[in-house]
């Protein structure tokens, strides 16, 4: 067996569940937060069903090195895959307590799996105040953080997480995406996130496997991924943008803002609470970005920054022209009319300036 096959998440599954045919390969590591993303009835969930046996499509699949269906006729089921699986619904047992909805998934951890403590995931998902309640006292969000420590306590060796934020109001999804954060920062268990959300998944992943009625149409690191101009019928037009990491040089209290440096480039953003020295992930829409051929002066917008155009893909049927402009090594997508393209003589290498305002950016 290779060095290669151990660290990696191997899927290939092909075939038929009731109407819908599924014909979907990728390779992932194990590690990291890989989101599988697409439309409504592209097939993720089943993908991620598949993953962890619950629906049993022909295929293979290899989580490090171990191999848990093939075709030759191999197929773990369910409750023999080390897997952690949060539900759209937190599905907690009704008649038990939040500490024994926790123990409960304690219970199920194998022997050789890799152990987190109960008192390091209480302290993790902030559930302390909440042991002793039944989760019928409990909000949307604190069901699904007690949800995500169940399934963390069983010691899975993959994280399975299917929509775990949609079911959940604005608040809650904000608490659980500062959850979601603090376990990438902490734990090394690989997880596979469904979502059909580009901002979550701007904000979670560091990959991303796009699929669009049953087949993979993209795959590769969030930033890679979001920078494809051609990806559109897929990802949306709306949130299409990219992901970007700037280093933060210094704050200015005086307006609450945050300087970032961006490939050797300034960026102010609302302030944030990040130490000069650090990097932070910056998601810029591709609608919120505006171009200049030549600096404009007397203007609002704070962020103006220098490159060069990469890439021009005007539709053929419509008003838009979707544009990458390099800025130094890190490329901004910028949306504007067939006509602006037409009227500033924009081509690929021609100079540029990108404008984009500091208010678009969410301070998170």
């Amino acid at each position: 067996m290779s060095g290669d096959a151990v660290g990696m998440i191997e899927a290939r599954f092909a075939g038929g569940i009731g109407g819908f045919v599924l014909d979907a390969a990728f390779s992932v590591p194990m590690r990291g937060v890989t989101a599988l993303f697409g439309k409504s009835g592209s097939g993720k969930t089943t993908v991620l069903r598949a993953m962890a046996g619950l629906a049993r499509v022909p295929g293979r699949l290899s989580v490090g090195g171990e191999v848990w269906q093939d075709s030759d006729g191999t197929f773990r089921p369910p409750h023999r895959r080390p897997i952690g699986y949060v539900f759209q619904e937190a599905s907690l047992f009704p008649h038990l307590s939040v500490r024994r909805n926790l123990l409960y998934g304690a219970r199920r951890a194998g022997r050789n799996a890799t152990p987190i403590g109960f008192d390091e995931a209480v302290d993790l998902l902030g559930l302390a105040r909440l042991l002793e309640r039944a989760p019928d006292r409990l909000s949307g969000g604190e069901r699904q953080r007690v949800a995500i420590g169940r399934a963390l306590l069983s010691h899975p060796r993959l994280l399975l997480m299917d929509e775990p934020l949609s079911a959940l109001d604005e608040a809650a999804r904000g608490e659980i995406l500062a959850v979601f954060e603090r376990l990438h920062t902490a734990l090394s268990i690989p997880v596979i996130h469904v979502s059909h959300d580009l901002a979550e998944v701007a904000r979670l992943a560091d990959r991303m496997v796009v699929l669009s009625a049953g087949r993979v149409v993209a795959e590769g690191t969030v930033a890679a991924v979001m920078e494809r101009l051609d990806l559109e019928p897929a990802t949306g037009r709306f949130e299409a943008g990219v992901v970007l990491t700037a280093t933060v040089t210094g704050h200015d209290d005086r307006f609450h803002l945050t300087r970032l440096d961006l490939a050797g480039q300034p960026v102010s953003i609302p302030q944030v609470d990040v130490a000069a020295g650090e990097e932070v992930r910056l998601r810029i829409r591709a609608r919120d970005v505006a171009l200049a051929t030549a600096v404009p002066a007397g203007i609002s917008i704070r962020n103006r920054l220098s490159g060069r155009i990469a890439e021009i893909a005007a539709s053929p049927d419509g008003p838009y022209a979707e544009t990458l402009v390099d800025i130094g090594g890190a490329r901004l997508r910028a949306r504007v009319t067939r006509e602006a393209v037409a009227d500033l003589g924009l081509e690929v290498g021609a100079p540029v300036h990108a404008l984009v305002k500091t208010i678009s950016f969410d301070g998170r």
